[in-house]
């Protein structure tokens, strides 16, 4: 039998074990379980839930929405004589949010940050003979508006535009056979630049005999390149030549982009000698993402992002995709309707999702889900989890932007108080300091305080709106200083422009007129196909007419529970041809420089071509 896609695809062994299915499961509304130490008892555990999908969805067999902050789960799972012949590691994709592991009744995890993954080591507290329990504790306070919880309401049920909530196991939970000494984590960053990989091998330990890492690079089996480097502590980097000539040559061959989604296999070996300790499989994309003169470039081409705002929530699983394939296939849609990347909103998506857009070639915006409040314990949570996330999703090429707030979420007095215009330019900064190989935004849609790229979030219903406030530079700047499109002043006095590109990160949010007791919000109403297609292609039309307007991210893919204003249905079926959408968007947008025009209709096999036509 194939085994499925592994849950981590940026750090792959062989030798790993699927938790995932039907656990034992228990409410704590009085919070009494870790004081009567649940964590040892089995009694407590009166009903079964199917993991990964939170007790509140359907899929879990639970579905149950009601406030339940504390949650139990446990399950047993057996280990072999090769399991204990090294470590074996107890790997969670995302716990919702607070969380503590026991297995055999001693604790081996704490975990904060209901989006990010966490590791026990196992290896000391296995039991004697095969049968191992472990126990998880989640702790998700529906009240706590501090706590980074993106779309997750606070009331009983869905409400404005905020959803069901999200409590738990959520993600993948898998074992995971490694030796004592490990590879623990790898950093790759591509420098197109200097033609380089830039590789971080990091271990679990200083080694304590003389080690090697060696590291292979594979273009569809052809080796590109291969170095071998001696260990002096737990962490190695390394600056992996290319072939200069090789990259501008066979650019289309070798680079990642949308229309040329390229990966990079990444083979790393840890040696003692001539054994073979630990053998890890990951993978990059080959490519430059950055900001210049207006512009986003992709690969050093002007390049013209054409998003759509994806929350991937699903009716039946909420946060959690009801399936891997599901994953593939919302990916799959991004695509088939013309689009060439997504905007994750207030959410940060599973590494199957972002290794599909990887595969595929889809942009990706990565966005924390955000909290409520401006307060010292919100602005730690979330800053602490950002990081976590920056970690976990560095390697892959998809992801072109990162995005730590949104709307002023959490920065509710951004106008008047300077410790919160503070924190916006401190996570943005941040954020480039952790990583300079990629733009930042560091509050997209409203008072835009800091960034490389303005995002703006403007709804009007009206094309003619659209070209009024952008479809000239001049237009854009007096919209820059005069027009609240989102009821909010869009830069504050005392910022000046750096030459960021201004692209429409929220607009559109058009829906069919809902039926007879349907609960919906949305930003604008027609009464049909027809007429929808007519106010899609006028409002996308205007954009691409916008020669101030250097990207668009239309919302939004899928309807999602009240909000009906999706392209799909929550369901994920077409509420249109999607080939007459594709044709809409294809549209050539007036703001890419007339050269790069010339060029790519006239000469399109003499540069890389990454501007759909």
């Amino acid at each position: 039998m194939t085994q499925p896609l592994h849950p981590r695809p940026q750090l792959t062994r062989t030798s790993w074990t699927d938790l995932c299915g039907t656990w034992q499961f228990a409410y704590d509304d009085e919070n009494r379980g870790a004081e009567e130490r649940w964590f040892s008892r089995a009694e407590p555990f009166d009903r079964e839930i199917t993991v990964p999908f939170p007790p509140e969805s359907a899929a879990s067999g639970i579905g149950d929405p009601a406030y339940h902050p504390t949650v139990w789960y446990r399950r047993t799972f057996t280990v072999t004589p090769e399991d204990r012949a090294g470590r074996l590691l107890l790997h969670f994709g995302a716990v919702d949010y607070r969380a503590q592991v026991w297995v055999n009744g001693q604790l081996v995890a704490r975990h904060e940050g209901g989006h990010t993954p966490f590791t026990a080591d196992l290896t000391s507290v296995l039991a004697e003979g095969e049968e191992q329990i472990v126990t998880v504790r989640a702790e998700d306070d529906p009240r706590d508006l501090a706590q980074p919880r993106g779309k997750q309401g606070w009331k009983p049920g869905p409400h404005a535009i905020w959803y069901h909530r999200t409590t738990g196991i959520w993600q993948p939970v898998w074992l995971e056979r490694v030796p004592e000494t490990y590879i623990r984590s790898l950093r790759l960053t591509p420098d197109l630049d200097r033609s380089a990989l830039e590789v971080q091998v990091s271990l679990n330990e200083p080694p304590r005999e003389e080690l090697t890492v060696r590291v292979r690079l594979l273009l569809r089996g052809e080796r590109l390149a291969s170095d071998l480097y001696e260990l002096n502590g737990a962490e190695v980097s390394r600056s992996v030549a290319l072939d200069q000539g090789r990259l501008v040559r066979d650019h289309r061959e070798i680079l990642w982009s949308p229309r040329h989604p390229n990966l990079v296999d990444v083979e790393v070996t840890l040696l003692r000698g001539e054994e073979v300790l630990d053998d890890v499989r990951s993978y990059t994309g080959l490519r430059s993402a950055l900001i210049r003169d207006g512009h986003f470039l992709l690969n050093h081409s002007p390049f013209y992002p054409k998003l759509v705002l994806a929350q991937n929530y699903w009716p039946e699983s909420h946060l959690a995709a009801p399936s891997a394939d599901a994953l593939r296939r919302e990916v799959e849609l991004v695509k088939e309707l013309g689009f060439n990347g997504v905007r994750i909103h207030q959410k940060v998506e599973d590494p199957r999702f972002l290794y599909w857009c990887d595969v595929l070639g889809v942009l990706v915006w990565g966005e924390a889900a955000n909290a409520y409040t401006f307060t010292p314990d919100a602005q730690e949570r979330l800053t602490r989890e950002w990081l976590e996330v920056l970690r976990r999703d560095h390697n892959h090429p998809c992801i072109v932007t990162w995005v730590p707030l949104n709307e002023s979420w959490g920065v509710p007095n951004l106008e008047r108080d300077p410790a919160q215009r503070d924190y916006v330019k401190a996570m943005y900064h941040l954020t480039k300091a952790l990583d300079p190989s990629r733009p930042a935004i560091g509050n997209d849609g409203w008072q835009l305080v800091a960034g490389d790229i303005l995002g703006i979030h403007d709804y009007t219903p009206e094309g003619r709106a659209l070209l009024e406030r952008y479809g000239t530079r001049e237009a854009v700047e007096r919209t820059l200083t005069a027009v609240q499109p989102g009821h909010y002043p869009l830069l504050p006095a005392a910022r000046v422009r750096a030459g960021e590109p201004v692209m429409l990160t929220e607009f559109g949010g058009i829906s069919f007129a809902p039926s007879q007791g349907e609960r919906w919000w949305g930003y604008g109403t027609v009464q049909d196909e027809e007429a929808f297609l007519t106010k899609y292609a006028e409002l996308v039309g205007a954009v691409l007419d916008c020669e101030g307007v250097a990207g668009f991210c239309y919302t939004q893919l899928t309807d999602t529970e009240q909000e009906s204003n999706g392209l799909l249905h929550a369901d994920r079926r077409p509420k249109m041809n999607p080939a007459r959408l594709r044709a809409i968007n294809s549209g050539y947008p007036r703001s890419m420089p007339a050269e790069f025009l010339i060029e790519t209709h006239l000469a399109a096999e003499s540069r890389d071509d990454e501007v759909p036509r």
